[in-house]
């Protein structure tokens, strides 16, 4: 039986769940909490049960592709519980001279060495905090926070804000996530001595 798949997701207090059953589609999972509401539809092979504040997960046989769903649909819904109670968040860092971000209303402005200015629109469900600060012997021109509810779109936009000037190994210019670690280069002037 798959590890994950068969620990029951614990709901806290103030966490509604309400699950519709439905054979030919699969079950229907709607999950509110303090900071919103997520719904999801699960693979109609897997069984969902809720009982005593927790929600279990079944599975019909020990096939291969049951035992993948099974842990999946779990974290899925898992997933949910936390969002819809605490949320998730993401940090990148900006590094480099020059490079800055900036709010314009709900929006993220990025100055990252291009010609013009980069907007990224913020979906719905999705906020974005800036902070500038020094940190030890580097400038931070910038700390992004994506928060959200929805755990894959906080990745999701995180890596779509990375991906406009991604982070390079001479100098480490570029936004990567906090803690992420970028590989260097010495450059043609390490090789000579």
């Amino acid at each position: 039986m798959s590890r994950i798949g068969r620990l029951p997701v614990e709901i806290p207090t103030g966490v509604k769940v309400d699950i519709e059953q439905s054979v030919v589609q699969g079950s229907t999972v709607q999950i509110t909490g303090p900071n919103g509401t997520l719904t999801r539809t699960s693979h109609p092979d897997m069984g969902l049960q809720m009982q005593d504040d927790q929600i279990q997960v079944s599975r019909p046989s020990d096939q291969r592709q049951h035992k993948a769903l099974h842990g999946l649909t779990r974290a899925l819904i898992n997933n949910m519980v936390i969002g819809v109670n605490q949320g998730f968040s993401k940090v990148l860092e900006i590094v480099g001279v020059g490079y800055r971000a900036s709010l314009r209303g709900e929006n993220l402005i990025l100055q990252l060495g291009h010609s013009h200015a980069v907007e990224i629109v913020a979906p719905p469900g999705i906020k974005f905090e800036v902070e500038a600060r020094a940190r030890g012997d580097r400038q931070i021109a910038g700390a992004i926070t994506v928060w959200g509810i929805d755990k894959q779109l906080v990745g999701q936009v995180a890596a779509e804000i990375r991906a406009w000037r991604p982070p390079e190994p001479y100098k480490g210019k570029g936004v990567r996530y906090r803690g992420e670690y970028v590989r260097r280069k010495a450059g043609k002037a390490g090789k000579l001595g």
